[in-house]
């Protein structure tokens, strides 16, 4: 069928067929459908959406649009985890060792920042050596040796959804569930998953600020996932404060670092990082409940096996030997430090995360074009917590940029993301609900 008829059907509200969809689909990947079209092709589902049939269907061909992974080869388990972005989510690195170090094997295909969110990618980037973008040999040879490896999307996997993404993204199109669900699950299907599980963050540093909103994508991906064969769950947690107390890509695996070798672990981050371990051992069928998921995590993380399996991990895809022994030797620094004092005493009250964000890509920590570069050594660490208490002229955070113009700009901004009160507030949950599939 002419691609302007199948788009002029979902513009009148009308169900799309399978073959329809897949279709259009196939003219994305080939450039037979034009950016006009797809563009036009995504705002008729932004507005009249899609229901259960077309959403599996898009996922599916978005999936056949290229390669697909097997790892029925593998003697365990091939289970996965995807945040839908927040600051200081460095969840990934201590998450994948965790659950690899239990006997799962974790293929984890992530991607770059964009806007305020930080990128899974940027981070092992930061890592000199490190190849965040392998070949299929490669990345299958670090999985089967070290049980997980933390990489980007290549060319050839989901080649349809890089596309359309990239359309969506120059057409105001990219909050619409139907198309975020198919973008996510089609690069995790590819990816030849057994089971998924799904970090949805809502608040103020969060795509999806309102509960419903995130309430709503985090039902789709589960339905979704399942409707297309992957066994999925979904945990929705907090981000209306930075999850680590560091915000950048050095910065954060030194603190990723920290977190899996004992010297120093943030309170939210352990829980939001248990709490999907646990998530994923019960998905992936090693464990008989959540709470015997929660106990086996926690054991693996004290015993030191999860950072022995990072490290391994680095070492296999190009990293040093000794990386986790000795961060401080290989991660880039900047060479400005400038501490933001409160100007009050009090509690730390509010925290504006988005503002966060904002300023480490002021830094240049992050990129605002998908084609800028990213400077690893700039960000911001000691980044205190809601409900932490200060005193005038104490350090609410620590700037790391490359001159002192950075650094003050950057600062302000911190200072004024900040909210400090006299009453020490009521603790948010860091793990809000939990999201399963129906029936």
């Amino acid at each position: 069928m002419l691609p302007q008829e199948i788009i002029r059907r979902k513009r009148d509200g009308l169900r799309l067929s399978e073959e329809e969809i897949a279709d259009f689909v196939g003219g994305v990947t080939s450039g037979a459908v034009s950016d006009g079209q797809a563009g036009a092709f995504a705002m008729a589902v932004f507005f009249n959406g899609m229901n259960r049939d077309e959403a599996v269907a898009l996922t599916l061909a978005m999936r056949d649009s290229g390669d697909v992974l097997d790892w029925s080869d593998l003697p365990g388990p091939v289970t996965d985890k995807h945040s839908t972005g927040g600051v200081g989510d460095n969840v990934s690195l201590m998450l994948a060792p965790i659950v690899a170090a239990c006997g799962a094997y974790v293929p984890m295909i992530s991607g770059r920042g964009l806007g305020h969110t930080g990128g899974t990618l940027d981070k092992m980037d930061a890592i000199p050596g490190y190849v965040s973008q392998p070949d299929i040999a490669l990345f299958r040879k670090a999985v089967l040796e070290t049980g997980c490896a933390i990489i980007g999307q290549t060319a050839d996997l989901a080649p349809a959804d890089r596309r359309l993404y990239a359309i969506r993204d120059v057409t105001g199109t990219v909050e619409s569930v139907p198309l975020i669900t198919a973008s996510i699950l089609s690069k995790k299907l590819a990816a030849g998953l057994q089971s998924l599980v799904l970090d949805v963050k809502v608040g103020n540093g969060a795509f999806m600020e309102k509960s419903r909103d995130a309430t709503a994508l985090a039902n789709s991906l589960v339905e979704i996932a399942n409707g297309a064969g992957l066994k999925a769950s979904a945990l929705i947690t907090g981000m209306n404060e930075p999850l680590a107390s560091a915000a950048g890509n050095a910065v954060e695996v030194r603190n990723a670092v920290d977190f899996l070798t004992g010297r120093f672990r943030d309170r939210r981050l352990e829980d939001v990082t248990l709490a999907l371990a646990a998530e994923m051992l019960q998905s992936a069928g090693l464990v008989s409940s959540n709470q015997d998921g929660m106990r086996r995590a926690t054991e693996t993380l004290a015993s030191g096996r999860a950072a022995a399996t990072f490290a391994r991990m680095v070492a296999a895809l190009g990293g040093p030997a000794d990386f986790i022994e000795k961060p401080e030797k290989y991660l880039p620094a900047a060479a400005t430090e400038f501490a933001v004092k409160a100007t009050a005493n009090g509690f730390v009250t509010g925290i504006a995360t988005r503002d966060i964000g904002l300023a480490v890509v002021g830094l240049g920590g992050g990129r605002t074009r998908p084609d800028d570069k990213v400077d690893p050594a700039v960000g911001i660490t000691r980044l205190l917590p809601v409900g932490a208490e200060v005193r005038f002229g104490e350090p609410l955070a620590l700037v790391h940029a490359r001159s002192l113009a950075d650094a003050e700009a950057a600062a302000a901004t911190v200072l004024s993301a900040y909210t400090v009160g006299a009453s020490k507030p009521p603790a948010d949950k860091s793990v809000i609900r939990r999201i399963l599939p129906r029936g």
